[in-house]
């Protein structure tokens, strides 16, 4: 499917500049003018396949409630893309590729004619995804960070981040630490422990150095988090850093500064929903909010109203979800594509303006890793025969991605259940344990179609409908004409109008 109008560019140079909550053009009420375009994927073996056009007719006057109406007139947030993390052990898996189909895979992921991946995170250091555990100033005391280097990552972090932007030129990179250098640390390592206070403002200049570095090599980094998991230490099993909201309040006094010449942005959180609470109270300080209006959610914990919360209280505030996978060992791991839509439909419920999954790539035994989980990679590549195996969560993503390109305006849609927190279709509850790799749906309900909508830059209308269950019949309602939609069992079904 070609998509007109894809030269946002300039647009997205200062892509954080999107605005939060976009303004509908009167004429987005209009009718619709041409039939909608299909693409789905189901379990019959299409991936992405182009479907018949859906004819639009003008609604009986006795006609039953449509399944899914779409009101373009109500505009929530501004989207700025979908992508996963380059992590150590992803770009070290996918190095292992010859040339030609490391550019290849590249290319279809973030291609923007292709399936249009435009987000990308990167560990700042090693994450429990890593080959080994490193920092970029590794050793005794280096309080003037004279020995800092970002060496490790020229082998093939660095060359394969710039592969990926010779495939997507804007792609947006942002960048999270797991953990201090250790001697920054009371533990004197890595993997767990908390920063010692003293050593904050040294750490700060860590950050700048990190981001100039990067730049000079050729790679942009738009914005950082404080840190991955703020509140999380994983019992010192992998790398770490638990911070104290008044430390992470001096850590973002003392990078603000910093980081104003880059124009790079600073994000807080970077953790579960249930740390709503903490994102309020941060926000709530003017030194804090002075420097970050920008919040990372993690879908482990808790359920995604909870942003809600964050965003009903600081409208102005930017929300992107950076954190969620698969655990590899699932039966339904390289299938469970409807899960995933479902939940994507709960997340953009509520705010974020981007969703970005843990790893990009890892081998068939969801190695390389140091630390205690089972994550598995949004693509899969064989450590032996270097085979490549999309997985359910790719085939979901990369759906979102094609539909809602960067600077579509997600708009109302709603359904028949009643959900008076729904905008766009049901929020998923997820799991309880903090232990848990997984951030999918503790269950989806197979009768219901989970859906979102937006306007896209070129003027369409998309509309993504998740069908969990058996194969039904659904009637959709846009500016006072319907459609009716056939769709497949346990299918991801976008529709494209104007």
């Amino acid at each position: 499917m070609k998509y007109a109008g894809l030269g946002v560019g300039a647009a997205a140079a200062s892509a954080l500049g999107l605005p939060v909550n976009a303004k509908v053009a009167a004429n987005q009420g209009q009718p619709p003018s041409k039939p909608a375009q299909t693409e789905v994927t189901d379990k019959s073996g299409k991936r992405l396949a182009a479907g018949g056009e859906i004819v639009w007719t003008k609604i009986a006057k006795k006609a039953a409630p449509a399944d899914v109406t779409v009101d373009p007139a109500k505009p929530a947030q501004t989207i700025l893309g979908f992508g996963a993390a380059f992590t150590d052990a992803s770009c070290f898996t996918l190095s292992r590729l010859g040339d030609s189909d490391r550019a290849s895979l590249l290319q279809t992921m973030f291609g923007q004619e292709q399936h249009a991946l435009s987000m990308g995170r990167i560990p700042m250091g090693a994450s429990d995804y890593s080959t080994a555990a490193y920092s970029y100033d590794d050793g005794a005391a280096d309080p003037e960070l004279k020995r800092f280097s970002i060496d490790h990552d020229r082998d093939y972090i660095l060359p394969t981040l710039r592969a990926a932007l010779s495939a997507n030129p804007d792609l947006f990179l942002f960048a999270s630490p797991w953990s201090p250098p250790g001697w920054m640390k009371y533990s004197n390592s890595m993997l767990g422990g908390n920063i010692r206070p003293e050593n904050i403002p040294t750490y700060a200049r860590y950050f700048q150095k990190f981001v100039e570095a990067y730049a000079t090599s050729g790679v942009n980094l738009r914005a950082v988090t404080t840190q991955n998991e703020v509140d999380a230490d994983q019992g010192g099993r992998m790398p770490a850093c638990p911070w104290p909201e008044e430390d992470e309040e001096r850590l973002v006094v003392a990078l603000g500064p910093l980081l104003e010449a880059s124009g790079t942005k600073i994000w807080t959180l970077d953790h579960n929903y249930n740390l709503f609470g903490r994102a309020l109270d941060q926000l709530s300080r003017p030194r804090f909010k002075k420097y970050v209006n920008t919040v990372a959610w993690h879908g482990y914990v808790g359920s995604p109203e909870m942003m809600g919360k964050v965003k009903e209280k600081f409208p102005d505030v930017e929300m992107h979800w950076t954190e969620g996978g698969d655990d590899y060992k699932s039966g339904d791991y390289l299938t469970n594509w409807s899960k995933w839509g479902a939940t994507f439909a709960g997340i953009l419920a509520n705010g974020p303006q981007s969703i970005t999954m843990w790893n990009l790539a890892l081998d068939e035994h969801g190695r390389p890793n140091i630390g205690p989980f089972d994550c598995g990679g949004l693509v899969q590549i064989h450590s032996q025969t270097k085979e490549i195996t999309q997985t359910g969560l790719y085939w979901a993503l990369v759906h979102h991605a094609r539909a809602f390109r960067r600077g579509a305006v997600i708009v109302a849609s709603h359904d028949p259940n009643g959900d008076a927190a729904a905008v766009n279709g049901a929020l998923i509850s997820q799991p309880a344990s903090s232990s848990t790799v997984t951030a999918t749906p503790n269950s989806v309900v197979a009768s219901r179609v989970y859906h979102t909508a937006a306007k896209n830059p070129d003027g369409w209308l998309v509309l993504v409908l998740t069908n969990p269950g058996d194969a039904k019949e659904v009637t959709v309602v846009c500016g006072g004409q319907t459609a009716k939609i056939a769709l497949t069992a346990d299918s991801i079904t976008t529709l494209r109008w104007s």
